[in-house]
């Protein structure tokens, strides 16, 4: 790995860590809180959000711990690194999300036969207002850290934290309507709304997850961006049999270029390393493999010649 890959992993290693950290004191600190209010109000949309904070602490525990782990550098046993440990964190925090769906509806089902009565509704409107600010600040952290590592684990974090912030504010709504404005059954429903919105924001979190695990090719319009930066190079001829991938927060592209069939080998490899730094210099932290192909030569993926990259990249994807 080159200095300048190892410096970008360690940075990228180092952000996704404190973020995860950020989300297991917060899941702890609000854990906290929701014990004492669900036990002194019986809301059981405040129950939700208390068996959702509480899965939130074992979420981001796992959270923590994969992201430490895919930032170790690659090794003789992985070549390629242990970013995917991230999209398998995805994978049980889903799990763990849809438990505390199920767990919730359940509770709100009961709840709608019983009817019980809520009890001080100042204590949980007052704790999923403090929630509400903590979230708010997790959410901004994290969004910064996706932006500068594209981690998979924090983004499904990120996704179960957004949904956090809609269930506390849920929370608030149904304990006004059902103690302040007497519209009775409001508390459960709003369960039943808050379970149903913790499923949709799994299923999101599960398609990050298994893009990476299964290999997805990169977004079209990052895919050619890359072509762009590539066939700057004037000794470029054309762009073919071009295969893309993410693994946590490290993208890898390998590709076939055509160069002309009388280079000599130590040119063309000049003219590889010209393209792979320029590539590295616009998509910081790329892994990039590229093969020269004397031009005209066609493989059995076909070719792409510069004027027809745009294209070819359409109708491949």
């Amino acid at each position: 790995m080159s200095l300048g890959h190892s410096h970008h992993h360690d940075t990228h290693g180092e952000l996704t860590k404190r973020a995860a950290i950020a989300s297991v004191s917060m899941a702890l600190f609000l854990l906290a809180l929701k014990v004492f209010a669900a036990a002194e109000t019986g809301s059981v949309a405040l129950l939700g959000s208390l068996a959702d904070t509480g899965f939130d602490v074992l979420a981001s525990l796992l959270t923590l711990f994969s992201v430490r782990y895919a930032a170790m550098p690659a090794d003789d046993d992985h070549r390629f690194g242990h970013g995917k440990a991230e999209a398998l964190s995805a994978l049980v925090q889903v799990v763990l999300v849809i438990l505390s769906a199920i767990l919730i509806a359940w509770r709100a089902i009961v709840r709608l036969g019983t009817q019980g009565p809520t009890f001080h509704p100042e204590y949980g409107i007052g704790v999923s207002l403090i929630a509400i600010v903590a979230t708010l600040g997790l959410l901004a952290y994290q969004r910064h850290v996706v932006r500068k590592t594209g981690s998979v684990a924090i983004q499904a974090d990120h996704v179960h934290y957004q949904s956090d912030l809609l269930l506390n504010i849920a929370v608030i709504v149904a304990i006004v309507l059902d103690t302040m404005l007497g519209v009775r059954g409001a508390d459960p429903l709003f369960g039943i709304a808050i379970a149903a919105w913790l499923l949709w924001g799994a299923y999101k979190a599960a398609r990050l997850a298994l893009d990476q695990l299964l290999d997805r090719e990169w977004p079209q319009e990052k895919r050619q961006r890359f072509i762009e930066v590539a066939m700057r190079h004037p000794e470029l001829r054309g762009i073919h049999d071009m295969r893309t991938r993410s693994s946590g927060a490290h993208d890898f592209c390998q590709f076939h270029v055509w160069v002309d069939p009388d280079m000599t080998v130590a040119t063309a490899h000049h003219i590889m390393d010209e393209v792979e730094q320029a590539l590295m210099d616009e998509f910081p932290g790329v892994e990039v493999l590229i093969h020269p192909d004397p031009e005209g030569h066609k493989d059995e993926m076909g070719y792409i010649p510069s004027e027809t990259i745009e294209h070819h990249e359409h109708m491949h994807d």
